[in-house]
């Protein structure tokens, strides 16, 4: 068969054994199917959709759910890609996410975000595309070419969709991390993506959030007995405002602090450490460290 499209959907259909309605979920959905238009307006197939659909079929028969099933599926056919397809299929996400944002595009940002989540692993999205994003989202805004607007919408849509992600990264068997901002300080979203990573490599996460006095953390360590307390913030006057309670807490359990206001002084001052790296990288680190 050659690859290029030229198939109908109900042939398609009838190839693979699931129903037009079932493909155009997939679809939808999942971004499994990338069709064609003909001249007249028909959507065309190709044997790539042909045999991602075949992919996800098997994992299904698998026992796997159909969200990892075709997460799964596109993640071979961009294996059997090449690394070159990969990366610019990464690339495009990327772009189309930035516009679909930047535009207010609420379902469009969703349905790009769905199409990457199913095609990289979370790491490759959290990395490549969702930190990437950020910083250059913040220099926009500094620089007057992004508007408040989009700034607080672009923020609010990636917010939901990591802690949605989230969802039972408190759960199972592992080390345990306490992660929060410190007091005053509302951007947690690279404290976030810190926490999905670190869940990616086994730990368990206790997520307190923005703007957390070091007293709630105290509180929470009598429940909980962390491996690590990760405190955060963007500026190094949050964390001097809480130093005396930094310092008190690092006595009892190990703390990091993190962000652009953790520098080596504070971190010597309080007795924590510093974390390094971007979010993704500073939790590899953790991980292999704190084994």
């Amino acid at each position: 068969m050659a690859d290029s499209p030229h198939l109908r959907i109900g042939a398609l259909s009838r190839r693979v054994g699931v129903s037009p309605e079932l493909l155009r979920a997939w679809e939808q959905r999942y971004g499994l199917l990338r069709p064609t238009r003909s001249a007249s307006g028909y959507r065309l197939y190709s044997t790539a959709d042909e045999e991602r659909v075949r992919s996800m079929r098997r994992y299904l028969d698998a026992g796997v759910s159909a969200a990892e099933a075709a997460r799964l599926a596109l993640a071979e056919a961009a294996r059997e890609g090449g690394e070159e397809a990969q990366s610019a299929g990464l690339m495009g996400l990327s772009t189309a996410l930035r516009a679909a944002l930047d535009r207010l595009d609420e379902p469009g940002a969703h349905a790009i975000v769905d199409r990457l989540l199913a095609t990289f692993t979370l790491q490759t999205v959290l990395r490549d595309v969702v930190l990437p994003y950020l910083h250059e989202l913040g220099e926009r805004w500094e620089r007057g070419e992004a508007s408040v607007a989009q700034e607080h919408f672009a923020s609010n849509v990636l917010r939901g969709r990591l802690l949605g992600l989230a969802r039972g990264w408190g759960q199972g068997t592992g080390p345990k991390a306490v992660l929060a901002c410190a007091p005053g300080e509302i951007h947690d979203l690279p404290l976030i993506i810190f926490g999905l990573a670190l869940a990616e490599r086994g730990w368990l996460i206790t997520y307190l959030g923005a703007d957390t006095p070091i007293a709630t953390i105290q509180e929470a360590l009598a429940d909980i007995e962390p491996r690590l307390v990760v405190i955060a913030a963007m500026t190094s006057q949050r964390f001097r405002a809480a130093q005396p309670q930094l310092t008190e807490l690092a006595r009892r359990v190990p703390v990091a602090v993190a962000g652009a206001g953790a520098t080596d002084r504070l971190a010597r001052a309080t007795g924590a450490s510093p974390l390094e790296g971007d979010p993704v990288t500073a939790a590899e680190r953790v991980a292999d460290e704190r084994r």
